[in-house]
């Protein structure tokens, strides 16, 4: 493709490592599209003769049904996935093949590939996110009474319902869903006919061929054509919140599923046993998803330091873009898929939970939200009346609300036996029906919601 104006071929360890073709092959299906819409466009603009572009798109077909049959054949040869496609090319239809690449370049050619296989990952992993959605949404409705403890610090702190715990997640992936959304939308204009970096002399009408790939439009220069990667660090920066936002839910999985906590009890088909210990049940799904996070997190970081000093436009430090995104893909789509699983099918201890949510004074703030409401005491000075009632019940060894009538009278006259019995975690629950609150009738309205807003997309 290059060799006149070389005297000698490539050393076997330069072959080696300028090849990408096992890992550009999965961009064959993008790069055969964007081939037949060239081809087309070559062909309708009289730069290339209506036969040749008949020729060249039939070949293509049969090429993408090899391939999807078959599998693409690596040879280091050939380099990438373009002089791949294009090698096959011309053993089956001959000379015409030769013609596909005019006004084109592999560094429009590329480009334009990835932003397509980009597009359909971003699809691709918004159905993934939707799904997880889908699972929490349901276990949220299952369980919009259920009184679990609300931790800050990791120590008990406030009565919510599992129900609302659970929903916190639907918004975090809702968010990763808009993101990708918007990168999806962002990257959406074609580089093709950008060829090297200049443009080109051929009339191109790279209007249709941005129209014949789903593209809004052609991209507007043709050196930030070759050069941008912006959308793959969209991608992959997108990529890795939603990988924070798992992690910290499987954080949240194996910690319940320890014995101290005991709020939940692990499937079979997403926990694993130990080769010497024979009662083990161990979380490995949600372990595993927690440390591909940083696999995830690594990504993004790899692909900003690969792009951070290139000087414009196409340098070949671009070819790791793939693998790095492909990686990042791969990673998130399978954590998905595992923490989906386990949401599904994981046993919620609510006793447990219940037990737990009464434990550390959690109602606290109930009392001191009394004083202000019944009592007219002002918050700051309730915080501090109430502190003082938690500091007695410690040392007498009672909870807050078996705090003895005298001891709290001798703390303020306002904290009654009537104040002390008011504080269940039921009651605690009930109370929060402010807008995104956790009392049960505003966690229902949430997920009807969140339904209604799933099912427009």
């Amino acid at each position: 493709m290059w060799g006149g104006r070389f005297g000698a071929g490539p050393a076997a360890i330069m072959q080696e490592i300028n090849a990408s073709i096992p890992v550009d092959k999965r961009l064959w299906e993008e790069d055969i599209a964007a081939s037949r819409a060239h081809a087309a466009m070559i062909g309708a603009a009289g730069i290339i003769s209506a036969d040749d572009a008949a020729k060249i798109d039939a070949g293509l077909a049969q090429i993408a049904e090899e391939f999807a049959a078959n599998g693409v054949p690596v040879d280091l040869a050939l380099e990438d996935i373009h002089m791949t496609v294009e090698s096959r090319l011309k053993e089956i239809i001959g000379e015409p093949a030769g013609r596909l690449h005019t006004a084109r370049s592999r560094n429009d050619q590329v480009a334009t590939d990835f932003r397509l296989w980009v597009r359909t990952a971003c699809t691709r992993i918004d159905g993934g996110l939707k799904a997880i959605q889908t699972a929490l949404l349901a276990r949220a409705e299952e369980h919009a009474d259920s009184i679990m403890p609300g931790f800050t610090h990791l120590q008990v702190a406030q009565p919510v319902t599992l129900g609302h715990h659970l929903l916190a997640y639907v918004e975090m992936f809702a968010r990763d869903r808009g993101r990708f959304a918007d990168a999806a939308k962002r990257l959406n204009e074609s580089p093709l006919g950008a060829a090297a970096l200049a443009g080109t002399s051929f009339p191109l009408d790279r209007a249709a061929t941005a129209a014949a790939l789903g593209f809004d439009r052609p991209m507007a220069n043709s050196i930030d054509a070759v050069s941008d990667r912006d959308f793959a660090l969209e991608f992959c920066a997108s990529a890795s919140i939603a990988a924070i936002h798992l992690s910290r839910l499987a954080e949240e999985v194996v910690i319940w599923a320890s014995q101290p906590f005991g709020f939940v009890q692990l499937p079979d088909a997403w926990s694993t046993g130990s080769s010497i210990m024979p009662q083990k049940r161990n979380p490995d799904a949600a372990e595993l998803v927690r440390g591909r996070a940083g696999l995830l997190l690594g990504a993004f970081q790899r692909l900003a330091v690969i792009v951070k000093g290139l000087p414009l436009t196409y340098s070949k430090d671009l070819q790791d873009d793939k693998e790095t995104v492909f990686g990042a893909f791969d990673a998130l789509a399978l954590s998905l898929a595992a923490m989906t699983g386990m949401v599904e099918t994981l046993v919620f201890r609510t006793d447990r939970m219940r037990a737990l949510a009464a434990s550390g004074f959690s109602t606290a703030t109930d009392l001191a939200d009394w004083l202000v409401r019944e009592a007219g005491v002002p918050f700051r000075d309730a915080h501090h009346i109430v502190g003082a009632c938690v500091k007695r019940s410690e040392e007498l060894g009672v909870e807050l609300s078996a705090l003895p009538p005298a001891e709290a009278a001798a703390i303020h006259a306002a904290v009654t036996p009537a104040a002390l019995a008011a504080l269940t975690v039921e009651a605690s629950v009930a109370s929060r029906t402010s807008y995104g609150g956790t009392a049960p009738e505003r966690v229902r309205q949430a997920i009807a919601a969140a339904r209604a807003a799933l099912e427009e997309r």
